[in-house]
């Protein structure tokens, strides 16, 4: 069923692009709206050219500046609708907690929204995130608990550990960001009609990875619906993750293996976030830590942007995708955040080297090592 449903997807896409610019003019008497709060803040970034990547494709590859969100990256969307959804559902009252499992972002979202709306909140994450993101945490007012990474089939996995403080306590919330579809309705109701909007209807593919599968499957419904099934959508996927396997193989689950210098993306498993959107994937693509590292640094040198990982990742991503749709198609993705939080690991030298990276910087980027 997924393999066919695949095939007619790709069979529906098989269409003329729309080829045509995008218009990317500011009228000069242009301001910012104003906004109520932290709440209101989130969403609405920019749509960023890629001059460099743009000309070597000769596509027009365009990236969603979600590092402008008010916590610092997309997680800040799917935040604000999971508190906004277990409040609608009579779930969250005030003076409650909110608790999650988050490998960093949706946390600091989370805890940003908390500190905006009146709740206290408490983060299970895995030990191998950032000591930048934990810091950054507990300076929000959260309660931060860092845990041995384990497999989602154990029960001391950071999720389940997470949703059982949730239960221990009255007037508390597990907000389940991988399972809890109000993560992929932010993309759905802001992100994918954003781009639709900013695109003026002539985008042709989108592509971005994923982790709680929210941002991707949001978007690629809601771009979809929108052109009758005219915009491709490419999973775009790391070292350790399964799902570029299972988009390949039409829906076979392989064991989890390996890792990625990239944080906060990748699974294991497919999420309930995700699962309705299966069927609309295009295709799939497998990013090396090379190819991310090499992009990450190029960005800066090239664009001026100081991304993460995940970023540098999306943006190959979006290379890869303009080489197989061709010249002139206009492709998105999406800018999760940016080094600030990463920053002691991806400019160090020491740290290159101890992933085997040091030579995917080419030698005119070099500069840009400047931690021992």
């Amino acid at each position: 069923m997924f393999r066919s449903a695949l095939k007619q997807s790709a069979k529906a896409s098989r269409v003329v692009f729309s080829r045509r610019p995008i218009s990317t003019q500011v009228p000069d008497n242009w301001v910012p709206l104003t906004v109520n709060g932290f709440d209101g803040a989130v969403g609405n970034t920019p749509l960023i050219y890629l001059k460099g990547i743009s000309k070597e494709t000769g596509a027009n590859i365009y990236a969603k500046a979600e590092f402008m969100n008010p916590g610092g990256s997309v997680k800040d969307r799917a935040a604000l609708f999971l508190i906004k959804g277990a409040e609608a559902k009579g779930q969250l009252k005030p003076g409650g907690t909110v608790v999650e499992g988050t490998a960093g972002n949706t946390g600091i979202g989370l805890a940003h929204i908390c500190r905006a709306r009146g709740y206290k909140c408490v983060i299970y994450m895995p030990d191998t995130q950032s000591q930048g993101k934990i810091d950054l945490l507990r300076l929000l007012g959260a309660e931060v608990y860092p845990v041995p990474a384990v497999a989602f089939d154990n029960p001391m996995n950071y999720n389940h550990q997470a949703k059982r403080h949730a239960e221990a306590l009255d007037n508390a919330i597990w907000t389940n960001q991988f399972d809890n579809t109000a993560n992929r309705q932010a993309h759905l109701e802001t992100t994918g009609p954003e781009i639709w909007q900013q695109t003026e209807g002539k985008i042709d593919g989108f592509t971005c990875s994923t982790g709680t599968g929210g941002s991707f499957a949001g978007v690629t419904r809601y771009l979809k619906d929108i052109s009758g099934g005219r915009v491709k959508s490419f999973l775009a996927d790391p070292p350790g993750s399964v799902l570029y396997s299972y988009v390949k193989s039409g829906g076979t689950l392989i064991e989890r293996s390996g890792s990625s210098i990239t944080e906060g993306i990748g699974q294991g498993r497919v999420t309930d976030n995700l699962a309705t959107e299966i069927s609309l994937i295009d295709d799939a693509l497998s990013i090396s830590d090379e190819k991310t590292i090499k992009m990450l640094y190029r960005l800066l040198d090239e664009e001026g942007l100081y991304l993460g990982a995940s970023t540098a990742l999306n943006v190959v991503a979006a290379f890869e995708m303009a080489q197989v749709l061709g010249p002139r198609s206009n492709i998105v993705t999406l800018l999760c955040d940016g080094a600030y939080r990463y920053a002691d690991r991806l400019f160090s030298k020491k740290w290159l080297e101890s992933k085997n990276l040091l030579s995917s910087i080419p030698p005119h980027l070099e500069k840009y090592i400047v931690l021992p």
